[in-house]
């Protein structure tokens, strides 16, 4: 037995920030100390902390390392593996010898993420030793597919794809449809911007999923299944190949699963990343090999999906709980959470905020816990302006609403949507008017077109916006977008047109005063907005270093070296923001409103 095992997390982010190198060092830096036969290294899924990979934990005693390199590893050695004493300047913070002290962790509730960062997600072994596939094996040898359909209800599981849809009901309308073949489809076709659960689940847990695949698939009657997942994903890819190789290996897959007379098999399907074919039956359209584009309901996929036959389509996460509700029971997972919110939910954050990456927590939990005392609230001492929460279909809601619980009701009452997962928290330098217009941006990009309120509306609001952007509005603007939206939402087709008018909507009721200083005054107050703001130079900071003057692509910035002040030509400047990065000294600086 080892006396330490080093867990390097090797999720995509800190794969992207060198953990591989890292991995690389540590093992030869072990070996020269001769400690190769007490210690060993294992790679890992993602543990959360995405901004300071890569990162690393010392097992038993929890020691939690952030931001390592391969220069440090030598240090690590000599000092943690051999003489005791941690590294200090490489802890979080420098101050949280183990992984509980954390404050990034403490307030989690890891039940679906349990697994990631603590497995080798490449090994079927470690997911066994962990309780994995028991689920399955209770399901088809202790429990008939209507009591696994009964437990999953009563647990007041829903979809955590964005819906909320009570996952039991979907089970029980699949299950009582008519028809064979049945299909079970796992939608893993992530695509929210700054949104990195699934993957980060695929990547770090993959036989999770397959047991949650596996387990719907007993209780809905189906024996072919599916995983459909974007072509993006390719380290996802890679395990998820590999455990369906490995699971078939052992039984758990294909004829005869744990010798029962429960078949069902497991197939992969990439998707070339159209954000619509999130959407089920797009995603089915997909599969099949047709252009990703929604459909009219009814019918239903549970009626008829892929090649016209019963389907059940479920999100990664969704099918990563079913199996805690099976082996804890429905009692035990309905006890975390709200009345109508049950569990956990898995968050990306990401933007202005200190600790990016992904948590896990109790649904119910407010706002305010989840930015500022899981995310550690806005850096670099700005003030917080406003959370977008819910991918570009979701809201955004102000600082005064951070005390509203973060559950399907509340947040659809205040403009916003659970979505997926992806939340982006602004600071006070955020405008309201350009963030409504990124989202919409991208929506209307992604829209398949195939409907004429979303191909038609999105693009005309966004119209709307980048004439506000540039300072053409007219006071006529803001009744029309709001007209707008809700024609856009009533009429399309799909929820990617009926909820695209989300961000728009929420800004405009929360932040009105933005897109009147827009149009009336014709200024960008967080100077974001390039037609409506100026550059200028304050002279009394000003010490004619030149380097605002070497990074100016157009010669805005002129002056001569050692004699201040320097000026900002306005008909020259195109609002780069270069010189503001350049300046060692903050002398150049962004005003509202055009100059003159």
């Amino acid at each position: 037995m080892k006396r330490l095992d080093v867990l390097v997390c090797s999720g995509t982010a800190c794969v992207s920030s060198g953990s591989a190198e890292l991995k690389d060092s540590l093992a030869r830096a072990i070996a020269e100390a001769g400690l190769g036969e007490e210690i060993r290294i294992l790679e890992t899924g993602c543990m959360g902390p995405c901004e300071l990979g890569p990162v690393m934990l010392v097992y038993p005693e929890g020691t939690f390392y952030v931001k390592v390199r391969p220069e440090d590893t030598q240090d690590i050695v000599q000092e943690h593996f051999l003489k005791g004493r941690p590294v200090r300047r490489l802890l979080w913070e420098g101050t949280a010898p183990t992984v509980k002290e954390v404050p990034f962790f403490a307030r989690q509730h890891k039940l679906v993420l349990a697994n990631c960062g603590t497995i080798d997600p490449e090994r079927i072994e470690e997911y066994i030793a962990r309780g994995g596939y028991e689920a399955l094996a209770r399901a088809v040898s202790e429990l008939s597919p209507q009591q696994v359909i009964d437990e999953v209800s009563a647990a007041g599981l829903r979809g955590r794809g964005g819906a909320g849809f009570p996952t039991g009901k979907k089970w029980e309308l699949m299950r009582q449809a008519p028809g064979t073949p049945k299909y079970v489809v796992c939608n893993a076709d992530e695509g929210d911007p700054g949104a990195f659960m699934d993957r980060a689940l695929l990547e770090g847990d993959p036989h999770a999923i397959l047991e949650g695949v596996a387990i719907a698939a007993y209780a809905v009657g189906a024996d072919r299944g599916y995983v459909y997942v974007r072509a993006e994903y390719p380290l996802a890819i890679q395990r998820l190949e590999g455990a369906v190789e490995q699971a078939r290996g052992m039984g758990l897959l294909g004829e005869g699963i744990l010798e029962t007379d429960f078949c069902f098999d497991v197939q992969l399907r990439m998707g070339a990343g159209a954000f619509v074919c999130g959407e089920e039956t797009a995603l089915i359209a997909s599969i099949q090999g047709r252009r990703g584009e929604p459909r009219p309901r009814p019918p239903y996929p549970a009626e008829s999906g892929l090649w016209g036959c019963p389907t059940l389509i479920n999100n990664v996460e969704t099918l990563a709980c079913v199996r805690h509700v099976l082996l804890g029971g429905a009692e035990r997972f309905a006890a975390v959470g709200t009345e109508t919110s049950r569990g956990t939910k898995v968050f990306a954050l990401a933007g202005q905020i200190c600790n990016t990456g992904l948590v896990e927590v109790p649904m119910g939990i407010t706002l305010r816990e989840l930015v500022l005392d899981v995310g550690g609230g806005v850096p670099q001492g700005r003030e917080l302006k406003a959370v977008q929460i819910g991918g570009p279909s979701g809201g955004c809601l102000p600082q005064e609403l951070l005390d509203v619980p973060v559950d399907y009701e509340s947040l659809r009452e205040h403009g916003a949507i659970m979505g997926s997962g992806g939340i982006i928290v602004l600071d006070d330098t955020a405008c309201m008017v350009n963030v409504a217009k990124f989202f919409l941006e991208f929506t209307a990009d992604e829209s398949c077109g195939k409907c004429v309120p979303c191909r038609v509306g999105t693009r005309t609001m966004l119209d709307i916006l980048n004439r506000i952007a540039a300072g053409q509005g007219i006071e006529e603007d803001i009744p029309r977008l709001t007209e707008l939206a809700e024609t856009v939402r009533s009429g399309s087709l799909c929820g990617l047109g009926q909820t695209a008018p989300n961000p728009v909507l929420s800004t405009l009721r929360y932040f009105p005063e933005e897109y009147e200083a827009h149009i009336r005054d014709r200024a960008c107050p967080a100077g974001v907005c390039p037609d409506l703001v100026h550059y200028a130079v304050l002279p009394d900071v000003c010490r004619a270093c030149d380097r605002c003057r070497q990074v100016c692509p157009t010669g805005a910035a002129q002056g001569t070296a050692g004699k201040p002040p320097y000026v900002i030509e306005d008909k020259l400047c195109i609002r780069c923001g270069a010189c503001v990065e350049a300046c060692p000294f903050d002398a150049v600086i962004v005003r509202p409103g055009r100059k003159g």
